[in-house]
């Protein structure tokens, strides 16, 4: 009776309120479970199929960026509700639940940097906060990084992942392309680089703005990119579209794009794209080997 109670008896419980820590990913794409640090150490690449899975802002910055070299710029500027806007729940429950659950005021992630030692002013847009929604405290902080860039003459890197403009600010959220198309013009009339990296996804008024007047426009492999989805536009234009349409190697193949640049490759190749626009040498012959886009 002892031995058979032994084997009956039931596992420990879970305390209420206990985490347990994040080992594993199931990628998207191949359906495989992978090991979070193996995932961190390929950029969160899966190494199985080679899937871009999605970033945070912080993990895009770690991933882009020279390991302490970031100098953070926005999160001084907080969005309100002056539209009194309510659907299920109001605007500012909607705004707190995505702070609490990004740890920032708003989907956008500004400041200063190096990629493999080259200076730069970068701006990472959030698809965690809100879908990467763009409000007007999103186009406000991407002008002030333009316009901090064009002061301290510095190259201007993006990253866009945003589902579009937010209703919640109707009109506002709108005005947000005009604002940032204006401060960009700062950098090119100073002659300073612009450029753009499409991640999945990019579409609405983000595509149809800054995320697409670049100098230089790259995307990351199968990133969603367009501006209204394939459904509205089938049914627009009554036509059936093509394989792959708004998918990177799709645009790439049409012109839309300048590359489709794997993460992994990412940082070599930004940074011999800046030294080559920026006319900054590269400091050895064994460094040149590896910045070269």
């Amino acid at each position: 009776m002892a031995l058979e109670h032994f084997f009956r008896r039931s596992r420990p419980k879970q305390q209420a309120g206990a985490d347990l820590p994040d080992l594993w990913t199931k990628c998207p794409a191949c359906k495989e479970t992978v090991y979070n640090k193996d995932l961190d150490a390929n950029s969160w690449v899966c190494p199985k199929c080679g899937h871009h899975l999605r970033l945070d802002a912080a993990q895009r910055i770690q991933v882009l960026l020279d390991t302490g070299s970031f100098e953070q710029l926005s999160g001084r500027v907080w969005p309100t509700d002056p539209l009194d806007f309510v659907d299920t729940e109001t605007y500012p429950e909607r705004l707190s639940r995505a702070q609490a659950k990004t740890g920032r005021p708003e989907a956008i992630l500004t400041g200063r940097g190096r990629i493999v030692d080259v200076p730069v002013m970068v701006a990472v847009m959030d698809f965690a906060f809100s879908g990467g929604s763009m409000g007007s405290v999103v186009g406000e902080e991407i002008a002030r990084a333009a316009e901090a860039a064009a002061e301290a003459e510095l190259p201007l890197v993006l990253v866009a992942a945003s589902g579009g403009a937010r209703m919640q600010e109707s009109a506002l959220s709108l005005m947000q392309m005009a604002k940032t198309t204006v401060a960009l013009e700062g950098l090119h009339a100073k002659g300073l680089p612009y450029i753009s990296v499409l991640s999945d996804p990019t579409t609405g008024g983000v595509t149809a703005s800054f995320a697409t007047i670049a100098d230089v426009i790259l995307a990351e492999p199968g990133a969603l990119i367009g501006f209204a989805g394939p459904r509205v536009i089938q049914q627009t234009i009554r036509q059936n579209l093509p394989e792959g349409f708004q998918r990177s190697e799709f645009l790439l193949e049409h012109g839309m794009l300048d590359a489709v640049v794997d993460r992994r490759e990412q940082r070599n190749y930004l940074a011999g794209l800046l030294r080559i626009l920026t006319q900054m040498p590269v400091p050895s012959a064994a460094a040149a080997g590896e910045v070269q886009p």
